[in-house]
C-alpha cells in the first residue's frame, strides 16, 4: 500500500505572493508619481514626490508581515509630504495598497478608525475650498471616503475568502488523514489476521503431531515461522513508510503473489484450487492489490470460521475488469456479520468502482468481486 507523504506548501505559492507584493509596489510607485504629477505640483519631483513614491512602494514588500506598521508609516510619509508641498490631490488613495493589506487582518476596526481620522483631517485641511466651491469639497471628501470604504470592503472579502480556503484545506487534510488511517488499518488487519490464522492452524498441527510424528510437527512449525517472517517484513515495510524512512511506497503485493497466499492455506490443511484466467500482468496495481487482499481475507475467514475442507479461487483478468471469487464448501448459513475484514474488502472494491458480493451459495460460502480496470494507470 502506498501511504501518501505529508503534504507541503509548494514553493510556487510563496513565489507568487512575493511577485504580487512586488507588482503592488511598482503600481504604487507609478500611480503616486503619475497622480501627483497630474495635479501640476510646482515642486521638483525629486524634491519629495519620487522619494515618497519609492518609500510607499518599498513598504509594501513588508505588508504581509507587518500590515499595520506599513499602513501607519505610509500615512506618516503622506503627512510629511503634504506639509512640505502644495499637493492637494487626496490623502487616502496614495496608501491604497497599505489600507487594503491592513483591512485583510483581524484589526480591520482599527483600520477603519484610522481611515476615518484621516478623512476628518482631510476635511479640515480642505476646508478652505468649502467657502469657494461646495461641490468640489463634497466630491473630494466623498470620493476619499468611497475609496476608503472600497478598500476596507475588499480587505474584508479577501479575509473571508482566505478563511474559507483555510477551512477547506483543514477539512481536506482531516479527510486525507482519515483515509490514510483507514488504509493503514486495512493493511494491518489483512496482514495480521492472515498471519494469526495460518500460524494458529500450524501450531495446532504441531501440537497434535509432536509426540506421534515429530517430522510433521517440525514442518508445521517451519511453515508458521515462514508466514510469521513474511508478516514481520510487511509490517516493517509499512511502518517504515509511515515514518518516512523508506523513501517511497511500501512494496505492494500483486497477482503473482496470490500463489503464496494459496500455499499458506494449503499448508494449513485447506485444499485450495487456484484458477487464473487471462493475463495477470495487464491488471493495474490498484486492482491487483485489491484482488490479492480479497483472496487473503477470504481464505483467512475460511480457515478461521467455515470449517471447510476445500476452496476454489478463481481470478479472471478481462480487458475491462478483473473478477475474483473465493468459494468454499464450509458452513454457508447463518447471519453475516461485517467486521473489519469484510468491511475492508467492501471499501477497497468500492473505492475502485467495483462490486462485492458476499454470502452463502449451494454447498458453501462465496466471496466475489468485480473490479473495473479500463482506464486505470498501469
Amino acid at each position: 500500500m502506498a501511504v501518501p507523504s505529508p503534504q507541503r506548501a509548494p514553493a510556487p505559492v510563496r513565489h507568487s505572493a512575493r511577485l504580487l507584493d512586488l507588482a503592488l509596489a511598482v503600481i504604487t510607485v507609478v500611480g503616486v508619481v503619475t497622480g501627483v504629477m497630474a495635479a501640476e505640483v510646482r515642486e521638483s519631483p525629486w524634491a519629495g514626490l519620487i522619494p515618497l513614491a519609492l518609500f510607499l512602494g518599498a513598504l509594501l514588500l513588508f505588508r504581509r508581515r507587518w500590515p499595520m506598521t506599513v499602513l501607519l508609516l505610509s500615512i506618516a510619509a503622506i503627512f510629511v509630504y503634504r506639509f512640505n508641498s502644495h499637493f492637494q490631490g487626496g490623502w487616502i488613495w496614495p496608501a491604497s495598497a497599505a489600507y487594503f493589506s491592513a483591512a485583510c487582518t483581524p484589526r480591520v476596526r482599527w483600520v477603519a478608525l484610522i481611515g476615518v481620522a484621516q478623512l476628518v483631517y482631510a476635511a479640515v485641511d480642505f476646508w478652505w475650498v468649502l467657502q469657494r466651491n461646495v461641490v468640489r469639497f463634497v466630491v473630494h471628501i466623498a470620493g476619499e471616503g468611497l475609496v476608503l470604504a472600497m478598500l476596507i470592503g475588499a480587505g474584508l472579502v479577501c479575509a473571508a475568502v482566505m478563511r474559507w480556503r483555510g477551512q477547506l484545506r483543514e477539512t481536506d487534510g482531516r479527510a486525507r488523514a482519515a483515509e490514510e488511517r483507514l488504509q493503514v488499518s486495512r493493511e494491518v488487519h489483512d496482514i495480521v489476521a492472515h498471519t494469526l490464522a495460518v500460524v494458529g492452524v500450524q501450531l495446532n498441527v504441531a501440537t497434535d503431531a509432536l509426540e506421534e510424528d515429530p517430522a510433521e510437527a517440525a514442518a508445521a512449525l517451519r511453515v508458521a515461522k515462514d508466514v510469521r517472517n513474511r508478516a514481520m517484513a510487511d509490517l516493517a515495510s509499512l511502518i517504515g513508510v509511515l515514518r518516512d524512512n523508506a523513501g517511497g511506497a511500501a512494496p505492494q503485493p500483486d497477482l503473482a503473489s496470490v500463489g503464496t497466499i494459496v500455499a499458506d492455506a494449503r499448508a494449513a490443511g485447506l485444499q485450495v484450487v487456484l484458477d487464473e484466467r487471462g493475463d495477470p500482468s495487464a491488471v493495474p496495481a490498484a486492482p491487483a492489490v485489491a484482488v490479492y487482499r480479497i483472496v487473503q481475507e477470504a481464505l483467512t475467514n475460511t480457515l478461521k470460521h467455515s470449517g471447510a475442507a476445500r476452496a476454489e479461487v478463481t481470478i479472471d483478468c478481462g480487458p475491462s475488469s478483473v473478477t475474483v471469487e473465493v468459494k468454499d464448501d464450509g458452513r454457508g448459513g447463518g447471519e453475516i456479520v461485517e467486521r473489519h475484514g469484510l468491511a475492508g474488502m467492501r471499501e477497497r472494491v468500492s473505492a475502485l468502482g467495483g462490486t462485492l458480493t458476499v454470502g452463502p451459495v449451494p454447498g458453501g460460502f462465496s466471496v466475489r468481486a468485480e473490479i473495473p480496470v479500463a482506464g486505470s494507470p498501469v
